[in-house]
């Protein structure tokens, strides 16, 4: 303890500075008796280095309880501080876990926390904040939602900037039009075959108000209007054709860019990320399962359907 420099820090109410360093020893043995670790189990540079911490943030008091021991060191060290700092008239924020069985873990420390808040009578100590990180992604959210746990905050980092899922998102931009005459891609990968033709994308919705189907159509046909029987040709494999009437109906695509130029306002960030989180709103739940997820269903206009047909035909490619 002798490399904590400063030692003291003024309580809330008062002038008169006190010795963190001795009042955290003096604590520390109750600590123990009360978690039932024994003294010479527990890091006393890490208790140092959370002396210190507390010191210079005495009300922002948050710290990582895994570096060496999560229950026979960190845990014991941060009750020990963080009770020294309620005795000068401070409350400690809480901890963080960054390793092992996050859910488990909190549980434990949840029980330590209200053990802690009835032997020093503290009642906001049993409230302390548990915090987890250590690459979170949609399925550890899953699992802590499935498994008993006492976790208040989830710090997701690494999966929040990168999804593994889907790293980066594809975007090529291919010729369909030249001159007024629509053109297509043609590829033995089929994945990889164009729609001609310029396009209007209207999204369909069903009764309960959610959207079940996205309709391209070339851009000379007729707008959709409610009430309207479509038919249309699904895209994938087997699909065939559809007929649907439409209930509630939305014009997806508007220009931005036409001929090098900014033809419309563009929307701010702020305009872009609520459109993107009322449109995930109007999506089906069976569409957002982690775990097979029903494929969204996308169609084209038998116009359009029989423009693609005859370049493959011209093309001798037959039907598709």
């Amino acid at each position: 303890m002798v490399d904590v420099k400063p030692r003291t820090l003024k309580p809330v109410t008062g002038d008169k500075v006190v010795d963190l360093v001795s009042l955290c020893e003096n604590l520390l043995p109750y600590v123990c008796h009360l978690l039932k670790v024994p003294l010479e189990r527990l890091n006393q540079g890490e208790l140092a280095a959370f002396i210190s911490y507390a010191i210079s943030f005495p009300k922002n008091f948050l710290v990582l309880v895994d570096t060496y021991n999560v229950m026979w060191s960190g845990v014991p060290n941060f009750c020990t501080v963080a009770l020294a700092l309620a005795k000068l008239g401070y409350q400690a924020v809480g901890i963080r876990l960054d390793s092992g069985d996050l859910a488990q873990q909190s549980v434990v420390i949840r029980r330590i926390f209200q053990a802690c808040s009835i032997e020093f009578q503290f009642p906001w100590f049993m409230s302390l904040s548990i915090t987890v990180s250590n690459n979170i992604n949609e399925k550890s959210l899953l699992q802590f939602n499935q498994q008993e746990n006492s976790i208040d905050v989830i710090g997701v980092g690494t999966h929040l900037v990168t999804c593994p899922l889907q790293s980066s998102l594809g975007y090529v931009c291919k010729l369909v039009e030249l001159n007024g005459s629509p053109r297509i891609k043609l590829t033995e990968d089929t994945n990889k075959i164009t729609l001609p033709g310029r396009k209007t994308v209207y999204r369909l919705f069903d009764a309960s108000g959610h959207c079940f189907l996205d309709l391209l159509a070339l851009k000379d046909e007729p707008s959709l209007v409610v009430g309207q029987e479509v038919e249309c040709q699904m895209l994938g494999r087997g699909e065939g054709s559809v007929r649907i009437v439409v209930s509630r109906v939305e014009t997806m695509h508007q220009d931005y860019f036409r001929e090098a130029k900014i033809c419309s306002p563009l929307p701010s960030v702020m305009d872009v990320r609520e459109y993107s989180q009322c449109s995930l709103l109007m999506l089906g739940e069976e569409h957002k399962w982690l775990s097979k997820p029903k494929p969204y269903k996308v169609a084209i206009t038998e116009k359009l359907y029989r423009l693609l047909n005859n370049f493959k035909i011209a093309n001798g490619s037959g039907h598709i």
